[in-house]
């Protein structure tokens, strides 16, 4: 899962990107309102965290241009400002959430999965299952064939993002955009790497493979062979 954040407190930003990242999602910063839009406008993201008060545009008018452009993305805005026309009016504005400062990051990460199961229309409680392989979402649980399978949380945001696409092949571009911090660059062999870490965790022992690699194009989560 690929996170905005646009919060120029490089205090709580720094807070929030190590928790999200613990967590598995990777998250794109920026410190200003035109920057974080720009973002917005050009980068695929399954949610965006939004402060209100930020250098150059404000977290409202950015918020209003997403909609405006038909930008769809799920957003939560952080605020100091306590008061109920406050939220209101963020709400109005086009957010999907409103959290207050300070806050918890246990409510702030419970509240971005909220979202982003809200819009692609999952129920709680929140699992993945493609044949024998269950992955519960919120414990963070990966189960094939009864037998729990220990993943480190990049592979577990690998496993989940292939899961989310089960049976469509995604091309090396696609799981570093939605699954780690930066753009593809070609000479890298990142993706090859964990795919290949994840395949002795998932596959190894099973009586059939469920990672597939198609030649030149990407990978896929296959139910059987």
């Amino acid at each position: 899962m690929r996170l905005l954040l646009v919060e120029d407190d490089l205090k709580i930003a720094t807070f929030i990107i190590k928790g999200m990242k613990s967590a598995g999602f990777a998250v794109d910063h920026s410190v200003d309102g035109e920057n974080g839009l720009h973002m917005a406008l050009n980068e695929p993201y399954d949610a965006a965290i939004i402060d209100i008060m930020l250098p150059e545009m404000d977290g409202l008018a950015l918020i209003e241009r997403l909609r405006k452009e038909k930008i769809n993305t799920p957003v939560i805005i952080l605020s100091a400002k306590k008061s109920i026309d406050d939220r209101v009016t963020g709400l109005h504005t086009g957010s999907d959430d409103y959290l207050t400062k300070p806050f918890a990051f246990s409510e702030l990460l419970a509240r971005v999965q909220a979202l982003i199961r809200r819009a692609s229309g999952a129920t709680e409680p929140t699992s993945l299952t493609v044949g024998d392989l269950s992955i519960n979402l919120l414990t963070r649980e990966v189960i094939r064939d009864e037998r729990i399978i220990e993943l480190q949380p990049l592979e577990f945001s690998l496993l989940e993002y292939l899961a989310r696409n089960t049976g469509k092949v995604v091309s090396k571009t696609m799981i570093m955009e939605h699954v780690w911090d930066y753009h593809f660059d070609p000479q890298t062999n990142v993706v090859e790497a964990r795919i290949s870490r994840l395949r002795e965790k998932i596959d190894r022992g099973f009586p059939y493979k469920m990672i597939h690699t198609v030649r030149g194009v990407g990978y896929v989560l296959k139910k059987n062979s």
